[in-house]
């Protein structure tokens, strides 16, 4: 505040009042100049209409702090453990009816956002560090330790560390995690799938593996590498597949730490990359190991060019097409174990994140084909179009879903008790129709 302006005249406001001389809270002083917040106090305000301006103020303020203040009491009572609530936000779109206060922990520091969101039963958020959730749909028992997290879903058991960027159309399903300072956009990991610290693993699916102490992982440091010289980014990456990947029964994969995959890449269950190499080719065989030699190169290099486009289309037909069936899944398999901790809320936020990843690798594709010329694209658009509802044959389908009623019957609405619990011949028969979906559509 300069003391050389010169005070034209001051009014005390009592926040939430008229205007009164009797116990003052705020003071309002007219000076040249504008609005400008001194302190917590004290205002500084030029012009005529200063009751109209100040008192807009200082109601929106309340206002906002009334709604903010109404959501945390309403968690609160429902019996959500929010240590220091005066640190927390949640803003007034948030719908506290879908926060469950079941064994909820909120920490300091932390904001909620967005009226999609959905929390349910013994979720904590922010034990590490401040966590930031956007229009996320987080199942039960997640732990969400900090950092940003917008338009993800997150199932029962996944987790991940401080300093992670969860972005839109993100899937972690049941028990997959990342430790500290993770990317992910636009990635889908299956049950178990473990990454490591310092990782950026946008624009991929991983599966692989059968339980907590048998499961694909990503070690530290690791780059899936999605973006190239020529400015596009139709690069996913298929690190196993759906049609055997759902039915948790695939060796796990494993990219060492220090490395990278150069996307769009297909990597077979049981691939390993040793640490501290990048991966640039596709690898269909189970079982391999991958190392690098180390050699080196220099040669002319232009924008614009692609040293294999028929191999780029065809990863990126095969990926769309795995997400199909993945589609399928969800509709028609995962709708069976609708319950409490998996209720359709959760259901229809799969579809819905699952629906995004579709739509940004056909937008993907389409930008490619366009900047290398490909006349075949206006093909490859009616035909991503004809098989959005490819649901592959039908018989086989029907007799997967009869042997999942029966694991339901016999051990309730457990998803990975139920799929784990599949015979070999049952699982086959699963993933006969998955396959058959991915074969058409590509």
């Amino acid at each position: 505040m300069d003391p050389n302006c010169p005070v034209n005249g001051s009014i005390l406001l009592k926040s939430g009042s008229p205007a009164t001389q009797d116990s003052p809270t705020k003071e309002f002083q007219i000076m040249s100049g504008r609005i400008n917040s001194v302190d917590d106090n004290i205002l500084i305000y030029q012009g005529s209409d200063i009751f109209t301006a100040v008192i807009n103020q200082v109601v929106s303020r309340n206002r906002q702090r009334t709604t903010h203040m109404k959501n945390i009491k309403k968690l609160i009572e429902k019996g959500a453990n929010i240590p220091s609530p005066e640190s927390v936000y949640i803003s007034d779109e948030v719908n506290a009816d879908r926060i469950s206060g079941q064994g909820v922990t909120i920490y300091p520091g932390c904001k909620i956002f967005g009226s999609s969101t959905l929390i349910l039963r013994d979720v904590i958020l922010g034990y590490e560090a401040p966590a930031t959730v956007e229009g996320c749909q987080i199942g039960p028992e997640v732990s969400l330790k900090g950092g940003f997290f917008k338009e993800a879903v997150f199932l029962k058991k996944s987790e991940m560390g401080s300093g992670a960027h969860v972005r839109e159309g993100t899937i972690l399903e049941e028990e997959a995690s990342g430790a500290h300072t993770v990317g992910l956009k636009q990635a889908i990991l299956f049950p178990f799938v473990t990454l490591g610290s310092l990782i950026n693993f946008c624009d991929c699916f991983m599966a692989g593996g059968t339980d907590r102490k048998n499961h694909s992982e990503v070690g530290s440091s690791y780059i899936h590498f999605n973006y190239t010289p020529s400015q596009d980014k139709a690069t996913p990456s298929l690190i196993g597949d759906v049609p055997e990947g759902v039915m948790l029964n695939q060796p796990p994969i494993f990219l060492g730490g220090q490395g990278g995959l150069v996307g769009p890449c297909r990597l077979a269950y049981g691939t390993v990359i040793a640490a501290g190499s990048i991966c640039r080719k596709d690898e269909l065989r189970p079982g391999r190991l991958i190392f690098e030699g180390g050699r080196s190169g220099n040669i002319p290099f232009s924008a614009g060019g692609y040293l294999n486009i028929h191999r780029i289309l065809e990863n990126n037909v095969i990926y769309i097409a795995n997400l199909n069936a993945l589609m399928q899944w969800y509709q028609h398999i995962r709708s069976q174990f609708i319950s409490d901790d998996f209720p359709e809320t959760l259901l229809d936020a799969l579809k819905e994140k699952l629906n995004m990843g579709i739509k940004e690798r056909i937008g993907r594709l389409k930008k490619l084909c366009q900047n290398h010329g490909n006349a075949k694209w206006p093909e490859l658009e009616e035909t991503f179009k004809s098989l959005e509802n490819n649901k592959g044959d039908i018989s086989l389908r029907d007799a997967f879903s009869e042997k999942i009623q029966e694991g339901i019957r016999k051990s309730g609405k457990d998803y990975i008790g139920v799929i784990a619990g599949l015979e070999k011949s049952d699982a086959e028969i699963g993933t006969r129709w998955l396959r058959g979906i991915v074969m058409r559509d590509a």
